[in-house]
């Protein structure tokens, strides 16, 4: 019988935020949540789809996503179909991507923009790299006109660091400036917290691979290095009342950089990544390893966990990074740094985190809810909840499955989790009301949206606590 819904999802466990797993079915209609009832109601729908018991969750965003082949900007059609392919494989129903140039971003935008929006998988939103005063100039039209309320700076892009990269070298002094027109504007910084200039000391030191090549290049990084950028960045961010967005933060001492400024400055948020919760300074992926900041020691590792754990790290990442593994077969000195992990974020994260006694809430919050509060897609995104989006993601906890080049689809043909057996696999990922993954197969056609996000971080947060404080919502009547 053809009924007023266009799916059903039948006998499921769903996560509904404040209940936890339910035993309730979940309506979609025109690619919205437009119901969720008692597993015998009648409602109908064209389609009914038996889950067995399997877990519904929200939809993975990916906050930290780089693509293209140079990892600058989306311009081919497979930087968009290959990398979204491994998202959505990987439950990511959402992502945030890096565009990085040093020219003027309308255009840069725009042919971004176009590309992902023919070919994405999954819906889709910006982050803007700034280097240039003209980047500056125009960072306000590029929260209003754009929809992009989110900003990197590379505190290690100083001298020609960033050449490589078509970016030229900055300063605090910036960063300052960017730090100031956020605050004025509703927008984040989402810095790179690294004190190049201890790192071109260290370079000076002999190199020691006796312990193997990923603590050799930690060591030529460590974890100081992060931290005491992390510390300042913070502090500046306090005094200019700017949201800061700690990127890929890899290590115990970084994360103690922003604890010790969050006691007096709320505003500071922490990302960590998947590969700092499952891969150390100990594990045998090499120059598949290797990464900025790069892979630290197991206690950093445990110390990551429990910072998710309590809530003290509010999102996981990817970093994702789609050049090819011809870039990585070489010497940890000359391999490049990056790897890819948007269709491991999610099945790691989740079950790492349940084997190590994680709640089920701060794992959903921090690979999805989070990330949607803070960078202006909540409750549009994040929650299974009548009204928003249908970006969904079925997890079948009975059926393992393994990480493999081949299941994680993307361009680079790696993954340095190769062969890594995770104890639950993705059944279904549907964006948008769409299966983007059916009983683990990819769909054909893409349907990503491009997300216009005029608020991020603290301004985005207090639009959300407006909107559901009655008193405040009398006052604008």
């Amino acid at each position: 019988m053809t009924g007023e819904y266009d799916l059903r999802l039948h006998g499921g466990r769903v996560y509904l935020h404040g209940e936890g797993l339910s035993d309730v079915d979940v309506l979609v209609r025109d690619g919205r949540v437009a119901g969720i009832v008692a597993p015998d109601a009648p409602e109908q729908a064209r389609e009914v789809i038996e889950l067995r018991g399997a877990m519904v969750l929200p939809g993975a965003i990916d906050p930290h996503v780089h693509l293209g082949k140079d990892i600058r900007v989306p311009r081919d059609p497979d930087d968009a179909d290959l990398e979204t392919a491994s998202a959505v494989a990987g439950g990511v129903t959402t992502m945030l991507a890096y565009l990085m140039s040093s020219q003027p971003y309308e255009d840069v935008f725009t042919a971004a923009r176009d590309v992902m929006a023919a070919h994405a998988r999954t819906d889709f939103g910006f982050h803007f790299v700034l280097g240039t005063p003209e980047h500056l100039k125009a960072l306000p039209s590029y929260v209003t006109e754009l929809g992009v309320s989110s900003f990197k700076f590379f505190m290690n892009f100083r001298g020609d660091e960033g050449k490589y990269l078509g970016m030229p070298g900055n300063d605090d002094a910036f960063m300052y400036d960017i730090l100031g027109l956020t605050a004025d504007h509703g927008a984040m910084v989402n810095p790179h917290p690294e004190n190049v200039e201890l790192v071109w000391r260290l370079r000076e030191q002999p190199r020691d691979e006796s312990k193997g090549p990923l603590w050799a290049w930690h060591n030529s990084r460590p974890a100081y290095v992060e931290a005491e950028a992390q510390q300042r960045v913070s502090y500046l961010a306090s005094v200019t009342g700017a949201s800061m967005y700690a990127v890929h933060t890899s290590s115990e001492a970084a994360l103690a950089a922003t604890r010790m400024h969050r006691a007096g400055y709320p505003n500071l948020f922490v990302e960590t990544c998947t590969q700092y919760l499952t891969l150390s300074t100990e594990s045998s992926c090499g120059t598949y390893g290797k990464v900025n900041p790069p892979l630290r020691p197991p206690t950093d590792v445990e110390a990551l966990w429990a910072g998710l754990a309590s809530g003290e790290v509010d999102t996981v990442g990817s970093d994702h990074n789609a050049r090819h593994r011809t870039n990585k077969e070489k010497d940890i000195w000359s391999a490049s740094a990056g790897f890819p992990g948007l269709g491991a974020m999610l099945p790691l994260t989740l079950s790492e985190g349940l084997a190590r006694g994680v709640a089920l809430e701060r794992l959903v919050d921090a690979t999805s809810t989070r990330s949607a509060k803070l960078f202006g897609m909540y409750p549009r995104k994040g929650t299974i909840a009548v009204g928003s989006d249908a970006d969904l993601v079925v997890i079948d906890t009975g059926a393992p499955a393994t990480i493999t080049a081949a299941t994680q689809h993307s361009a680079a043909e790696y993954t340095p989790w190769e062969g890594r057996e995770v104890p639950l696999s993705v059944r279904h990922t549907i964006v948008g009301g769409h299966f983007a993954v059916r009983d683990g197969v990819l769909a054909e056609a893409p349907t990503g949206r491009y997300l216009s996000r005029p608020k991020s971080g603290a301004a985005a947060l207090a639009a959300l606590a407006d909107t559901s404080n009655p008193s405040k919502k009398e006052d604008r009547l």
